[in-house]
């Protein structure tokens, strides 16, 4: 692999998008409205956790509709099988397994209301890319858009009535009524002598605590204004304000937060939505859309295209900027700070999107790589190690690993120079060194693994998933030449083979004495957060595959190809039942006791293409592909967990995959649609062909990059971002790969 041309390449690559990013943008956007293929129902119900509502690509704001705020089903504040709305509110998180946000809700209504809830005709609800709307029942008919940092509703009252609006600033995302009662800690409300206008500050607490500092402009002053009884411990305000509006006739709401001040919301709004103008906001949003969906071009079926262009716009909604419009942000610390590039962003759900979704941004949206890399830095500067799982700046340390760690790694080792390279080093060196929650590298250095009996908690996934980290740092020391740091970094990297137990072919949990965890189950699944156990959100026979990084040497511990190949096909036929002790809820779409619903089972499939099985890969592909995604509310197996579920289905689509996700070597399956075109930096493009491809055509016989025949089972970055076009010849019968 030649490094320095790779990097020097990549360097050019990015270079060549920032200059003419905007221009290729506005060419693709003006072609076509991609929005039009965007279902933001797709994944609402079941345990998608998707939200409908209106946001721009990686903004801070996702304006949507709650019909409820508690509970796992209702981790983004709404189920599309709900019959009841109870309003409105800003902010929301795409597909995760625990409920934030849902600041300020609104519920315009007319009429008397003895509950602060409505139906709704489901028939009338529509959401694309940056706009939703909805009539009610009351006669209120409903249209939300957004900005990056601001939210922007327009109600029509149609019933000669009174006009309402309930503003609630207690409301927001939790899991029961305590939660509810508890999660505001302090609540700051002015009214404006106007009677058009209010603003305020609030500190909140539940998955982390955050402050969140708010405008809000009415478009008609209103004519009273009633506070509602607060409930045992409430500390934010619930009002209820009458409009003197005819028939007909709308009131329109703008808001504007920040994490930082009332000026900082204020500006925000100002700088971005100033004037009462909602068909702009939409047009604008629509245009931001278009931006990103307008770099894939595809050729497929109407439903089809709907479910690529929607997993792409699920991507995209995170990580979020949360600084504001003059650059300022409140970090980890609680401090404000100044970003120059007016970048901040947050919402890192890196144990499952360090997988495919950052690989993806560094080919789909590589300008906002450099911004990403940098936000993780910075959090490293003001906590002393790289992000877990960041919301709106702050650490929840959710899930295990240090997972920042191969999205630097990555981005580096592709070219990416927008970020001091020796800081980002230094980040993902002390990471691994310093102990800190749920890494605890004293342990893990003493034994070579963590042992179920000091680490009482997902003892054997900690040790995987660290063992992949560690591979990253080597790499980047690697390239850095750094040798000492890649010999002791690669020497971790191969601790997951102390777990492995050869007797069983499973990663078993192993004490401090080096005895083996007995009894031992392979099927026992189970949430290790929450009910113990050795496997985090699995068991023996999902997470004995997690060595993303070195699969040769993984099947050397197994014996050899055949072996190692026999155990992963009997992965997929074993009895799809669930052993399960406490929550299991994560662990869906299973195919045997293969589970798609959950990330550490989305390379699993590609490793029969490392195994001269190449048509296993293919024909699941094909069946995950047919099975788990499709264009309905309850077509998503899984959380969409910021946009991984989704990263998924757009590789798989394109006929290849990120198995290590550092580096970029992306590992054939089969492309599943016919044609797939990326729009490329520098008037270059990448066209995916899949010929002969049909519903019995699943399976590959050979395969061209710019008519030369290529055998390895890869390709890389580089020959994506240098343009040229892969051909697939699809067939339907299984192929045995050439010699």
């Amino acid at each position: 692999m030649n490094r320095l041309h790779d990097i020097k390449l990549c360097s050019n690559y990015f270079l060549g998008f920032v200059g003419l990013i905007l221009l290729t943008s506005n060419l693709y956007a003006q072609s076509e409205d991609y929005t039009k293929y965007v279902n933001p129902f797709i994944g609402t119900a079941e345990n998608g956790h998707t939200f409908p509502g209106a946001s721009v690509p990686f903004g801070f704001v996702q304006v949507s509709p709650e019909t409820s705020i508690m509970g796992w089903n209702h981790c983004s504040g709404y189920n599309y099988n709900d019959k009841q709305l109870i309003g409105f509110a800003q902010n929301h998180l795409n597909g995760t397994g625990i409920g934030d946000l849902g600041d300020i809700l609104l519920l315009p209504f007319s009429g008397e209301k003895a509950e602060y809830k409505t139906t709704f005709d489901k028939k009338t609800e529509k959401a694309s890319a940056g706009i939703y709307s909805v009539d009610l029942a009351d006669g209120v008919k409903v249209k939300l858009t957004a900005t990056a940092h601001t939210a922007f509703h327009k109600y029509k009252f149609t019933k000669n009535e009174v006009a309402h609006l309930l503003i609630d600033l207690q409301s927001g995302i939790v899991g029961n009524e305590t939660a509810l009662q508890d999660h505001v800690a302090t609540a700051e409300i002015n009214i404006e002598d106007d009677k058009q206008t209010f603003t305020g500050h609030q500190q909140v607490n539940h998955w982390v605590a955050r402050d969140f500092y708010y405008i809000i402009k009415l478009s008609k002053p209103y004519t009273k204004i009633n506070q509602l009884a607060p409930k045992l411990g409430e500390k934010a305000k619930r009002l209820v304000l009458d409009f003197d509006l005819k028939q007909n006739e709308s009131l329109q709401v703008k808001i504007g937060i920040s994490t930082v001040s009332i000026s900082g919301a204020k500006q925000n709004l100002e700088a971005e939505n100033a004037y009462w103008d909602f068909d702009k906001i939409v047009k604008q949003a629509k245009s931001d859309w278009n931006s990103i969906l307008s770099r894939v071009e595809i050729e497929g079926t109407k439903d089809q295209k709907t479910n690529f262009y929607t997993a792409l716009y699920h991507l995209c909604l995170q990580p979020n900027n949360i600084a504001d419009v003059n650059g300022e942000y409140r970090g980890a610390d609680n401090k404000v700070h100044h970003s120059a590039t007016k970048t901040y962003y947050s919402t890192f759900s890196l144990w499952d999107t360090y997988r495919a979704a950052h690989p993806l941004y560094t080919i789909l949206t590589p300008e906002r790589v450099d911004g990403m890399v940098n936000s993780l830095i910075d959090h490293y500067k003001t906590e002393g190690i790289l992000p877990i799982w960041t919301l709106w700046g702050k650490e929840n340390f959710c899930m295990i690993g240090n997972h920042a760690i191969p999205v630097i790694a990555d981005a580096y080792l592709k070219g990416f120079r927008g970020f001091n390279v020796d800081e980002a080093y230094q980040a993902v060196k002390k990471s691994s060194l310093k102990n800190h929650q749920k890494s605890n590298w004293d342990i893990y250095n003493k034994f070579g693994y963590y042992p179920f009996d000091l680490v009482k908690e997902e003892s054997v996934s900690r040790t995987l998933e660290s063992a992949y980290d560690d591979y990253a740092v080597a790499e980047m020391a690697k390239t850095l030449g750094t040798k000492e740091d890649e010999f002791y970094f690669n020497k971790r990297a191969g601790f997951y083979k102390n777990i492995f137990d050869s007797t069983t072919n499973f990663m078993r949990g192993k004490d401090s004495f080096g005895h083996w965890r007995t009894p031992f189950d392979p099927f026992s699944l189970s949430h290790a957060g929450s009910s113990g156990g050795d496997y985090t959100e699995g068991n023996a026979w999902q997470y004995t595959w997690q060595v993303q990084h070195d699969v040769e040497g993984l099947t050397k511990i197994f014996g050899g190809k055949i072996t190692f190949a026999n155990k992963l096909d009997s992965l997929f036929k074993l009895d799809s039942t669930k052993k399960g002790t406490g929550f299991t809820g994560d662990v869906s779409g299973l195919i045997g006791q293969y589970a798609h619903g959950n990330e550490p089972s989305h390379h699993i499939v590609y490793l029969f293409t490392f195994l001269d099985r190449p048509w296993r890969t293919q024909e699941l592909a094909r069946e995950i592909n047919d099975r788990f995604y499709l264009n309905k509310p309850d077509g998503l197996i899984g959380n969409d967990d910021c946009g991984q579920m989704s990263a998924w289905f757009i590789f798989n689509a394109m006929g290849f995959y990120p198995v290590n996700p550092v580096g970029g070597e992306y590992v054939f399956g089969a492309p599943q649609f016919k044609k797939v075109k990326l729009h490329l930096p520098n008037n270059k493009t990448f066209t995916i062909e899949a010929k002969n491809y049909s519903v019995k055509n699943k399976y590959v016989s050979e395969i061209t990059l710019n008519n030369q025949l290529i055998t390895p089972h890869s390709i890389h970055h580089r020959d994506i971002i240098e343009g040229g076009k892969l051909v697939f010849e699809m067939t339907d019968l299984p192929q045995k790969p050439r010699n």
